[in-house]
């Protein structure tokens, strides 16, 4: 697995535990930290190198039959900046991953890709035949690594995930209901963007974690993945019921797309989401409540 010591991978390496996977963990620790991976470290093969570097992945894809690859640059607002390194990352780092699974007969890839990849559809439930408008880099570099892995002679599973949240030991806070609970648990205001009406399909991270696992035993191709399309103001609204009412405080600033996904191929493969909405955002409280 690549990207095993981040908030996706804090979540699903004790699953493929308990599942009875070997697993090694291929990381470089830049954005992630050891901490993710407490109370596993010693059932775990960890290298650490950059998903960039095929000799370092090689090794670590050496024996193996899959790898699920999750390394990569986040944080698609902040990807504006730092264009060149996104590509770098996410697109030629799956190129990487790739080349090193041909190379080593390993039988499987699942790639996270991103929900984000269709830009603003919200004005329906898009499915995986809609045709993907990125606006961002992040979204770019996802959708580039998409074609890369569906021409690998390698059988490759894509999933667009929706915008994950939840406790995990990874955690992250520059995702916005992750955001909102922690600012709502401190006293202060949820910060919206623009007017909140925006759309964004969400799913707790431990849902994110399960999928991932039994897309190893998906039929190739593309599925989108997630629990609840939602509307920011009501992601917003949920906090404030279930943590603290802090109040709403919008801001004059670019929203991002806006889009609703249609999870329906995943659902017929026989995945189904364990969170609701309301009962992730109590999960996610009291774990950082502790």
């Amino acid at each position: 697995m690549t990207g095993g010591a981040g908030y996706v991978g804090s979540a699903l390496v004790p699953r493929l535990l308990d599942e009875g996977h070997d697993v090694t963990v291929y990381d470089s620790l830049t954005a992630s930290s050891p901490d993710s991976l407490a109370g596993v470290i010693g059932e775990v093969e960890f290298a650490r190198g950059d998903v960039r570097d095929y000799d370092g992945v090689r090794d670590a894809l050496e024996g193996a039959d899959a790898v699920i690859h999750l390394a990569g640059i986040t944080g698609a607002s902040e990807t504006f900046e730092i264009r060149e390194k996104t590509f770098d990352v996410n697109h030629e780092g799956t190129r990487t991953v790739l080349r090193a699974a041909e190379e080593t007969d390993v039988e499987t890839v699942v790639f996270a890709s991103s929900c984000n990849v269709y830009g603003s559809t919200d004005t329906h439930e898009v499915d995986e035949e809609a045709t993907p408008d990125p606006l961002n880099p992040y979204a770019e570099s996802k959708l580039a690594a998409e074609d890369d892995c569906l021409g690998s002679s390698v059988r490759t599973v894509v999933l667009r995930l929706a915008t994950n949240y939840g406790w995990s030991e990874g955690i992250r806070f520059n995702l916005v209901v992750n955001s909102f609970v922690f600012r709502a648990l401190v006293g202060e205001p949820l910060t919206v963007y623009g007017d909140g009406t925006n759309w964004r399909p969400f799913m707790h991270v431990e849902d994110t974690a399960r999928a991932l696992t039994q897309a190893l035993g998906w039929e190739e191709g593309v599925y989108n993945v997630g629990g609840d399309n939602l509307r920011i103001n009501e992601v917003a609204s949920t906090v404030e019921r279930r943590v603290a009412e802090t109040g709403v405080e919008h801001l004059d600033r670019e929203a991002g797309p806006s889009y609703r996904a249609d999870f329906s191929k995943a659902r017929d493969a026989g995945f189904e989401t364990t969170y609701s909405f309301g009962e992730g955002v109590d999960q996610l409280a009291g774990g950082l409540r502790g």
